[in-house]
């Protein structure tokens, strides 16, 4: 069953008069867990897709089904909860709030959903035990190194169990080591029934996925089926 399907969905920016198109007459089905890479040089149009796939960005024309919900008819209060509620994000830069201890940071989405307190605090433990943060519950992000900081950013993501992880070059500020132990996280959400969708240029990084979409002057090139 399909989880997104997207119908000549074109995104275009406009500079002063001109029309810069980021995403042209892309068409793209994605099936509930699956593990897809979205690949292409920078300024292809790889984070405007991810934009739009995370309903953090709306697209000038065509047609995004999520979840068989038609993502243009919904207001913005519906889309902050289907960002919300069904779809977590892994950013490169972490985007951890630094006066909060790694726990709170996990707890923000929770707070936005309205759990209580004590609900909050078991559930983030959990969240960071599982990503191997077992007792860095009360450490700032600045008492973390790279990896745990995106450890840390991966709890927070899974905090209300999406049905959809996007994370956008969620290896690029870390060394091989810590990325590649980031990427066998992703491996074992994935293999729990978690969507995920990567961002990323390289190609070692892709390999863990199971298809990648190419994508080049914001046209949808080709997808590539990997052999595992």
């Amino acid at each position: 069953m399909n989880l997104i399907v997207l119908k000549k969905i074109s995104k275009i920016y406009k500079m002063g008069k001109v029309e810069v198109p980021a995403l042209v007459d892309a068409d793209l089905q994605i099936k509930k867990g699956e593990y897809l890479a979205i690949m292409g040089p920078s300024g292809s149009g790889k984070s405007t897709l991810m934009n739009v796939l995370g309903c953090l960005d709306v697209p000038t024309s065509g047609e995004y089904y999520l979840d068989s919900k038609d993502v243009g008819k919904l207001n913005d209060v519906e889309m902050a909860s289907i960002r919300n509620q069904m779809i977590g994000f892994v950013f490169q830069t972490f985007n951890l709030l630094p006066r909060l201890n790694a726990r709170k940071n996990v707890e923000l989405p929770l707070i936005y959903a309205g759990v209580k307190r004590q609900e909050r605090h078991i559930r983030a433990d959990k969240l960071l035990e599982s990503v191997g943060l077992s007792g860095r519950a009360e450490h700032l992000p600045s008492e973390l190194s790279g990896g745990e900081r995106q450890r840390v950013a991966i709890a927070r993501s899974l905090a209300n169990d999406p049905h959809l992880i996007l994370a956008d070059e969620p290896t690029g500020n870390l060394d091989s080591k810590s990325g590649e132990e980031i990427m066998k996280i992703f491996d074992s959400l994935n293999k729990s029934g978690v969507t995920i969708i990567v961002v990323t240029h390289e190609n070692f990084i892709a390999e863990h996925a199971d298809k990648s979409i190419h994508i080049l002057d914001g046209r949808i090139e080709r997808i590539e089926v990997h052999k595992k």
